[in-house]
């Protein structure tokens, strides 16, 4: 299954008693990677965020931003810490016997004080769990919608890159036997010359071509890197996630093409290699966008 790693998903609505917008990107990485920026009060739920995600998105780099576009109410009643407030005042009133100091307590300098007055945090705010996955959803769904949209693209292509390899590698099967025909006469060419018009050992000839012939033998080559198109084709058709399959594939194609390049002793055939070569740049830097 071709699904892309880049995507966009933005969603917004009620939460808390405000509105908020969640709003989903996500690039190219070789796993999944996420990363969150949420208002404070929503912190404790990201781990449950991610989660979801991760049944959903199975690589790229995933960047999650939250912001209310109404900020909840909030409420204005003040806390009293009355134990707080006693407490100031029993050590300033034993302060001031202590020292035979003068004056009253005053109100404002007790209500100063951390902890006698304090108003809610943000983190107190009554969120609904349901409201904020409902909205992590809806940007979630058009990511995904994207991924698979621009997947379908690149798996179009990557389809056409390896019919392209295929065809190269039906020219080089072609070209094979040709090759070891002509070294056959090279090399009947080169011991006439040096016999200078003795005869030749047939026999030994014959020897040496088939030495020849099984030091530049690319069949199995030509086999695996055949079987490597097909399993490319299959990891494309299936349902499930193809990137990692893809790209190691693709590695295991220029292994193949690198060394029928390095048996080649042939023109038209490193030519041919060299294409191939080209062409697989193209495919494993496509991949890159699989997840």
């Amino acid at each position: 299954m071709t699904n892309s790693m880049t995507g966009y998903g933005v969603a917004e609505g009620p939460l808390g008693g405000g509105r908020l917008t969640v709003e989903l990107r996500t690039v190219n990485h070789r796993y999944f990677n996420g990363q969150f920026r949420l208002p404070f009060s929503l912190q404790p739920f990201e781990s449950e965020l991610r989660t979801r995600l991760r049944e959903r998105l199975e690589r790229g780099n995933v960047t999650v931003r939250a912001h209310w576009i109404e900020a909840p109410p909030r409420s204005v009643s003040v806390k009293l810490n009355l134990d707080r407030a006693q407490a100031v005042i029993s050590a300033l009133t034993e302060l001031k016997t202590a020292l035979n100091l003068a004056g009253e307590i005053d109100l404002g300098f007790v209500a100063r004080q951390p902890d006698v007055l304090t108003l809610p945090d943000d983190d107190e705010l009554d969120v609904d769990r349901g409201e904020l996955v409902t909205l992590l959803d809806r940007a979630l769904a058009d990511v995904v919608q994207m991924r698979r949209r621009e997947g379908a693209v690149l798996g179009a292509d990557l389809e056409r890159r390896l019919t392209t390899l295929e065809q190269h590698l039906t020219d080089v099967e072609a070209r094979a036997p040709q090759r070891i025909e002509a070294e056959r006469r090279r090399l009947r060419r080169a011991v006439s010359d040096l016999l200078d018009g003795k005869p030749i050992d047939d026999n030994r000839l014959l020897q040496e071509i088939a030495l020849l012939a099984d030091k530049l033998d690319i069949t199995e080559e030509i086999v695996r890197l055949r079987a490597h198109i097909q399993a490319c084709r299959e990891a494309l058709a299936g349902e499930s996630a193809a990137g990692r399959a893809l790209a190691f594939f693709g590695q295991e194609m220029l292994r193949e093409i690198n060394t029928i390049g390095s048996k080649a002793n042939d023109a038209r055939i490193t030519n041919t290699v060299v294409a191939m070569k080209g062409e697989l740049e193209k495919y494993r830097e496509q991949v890159e966008n699989i997840e």
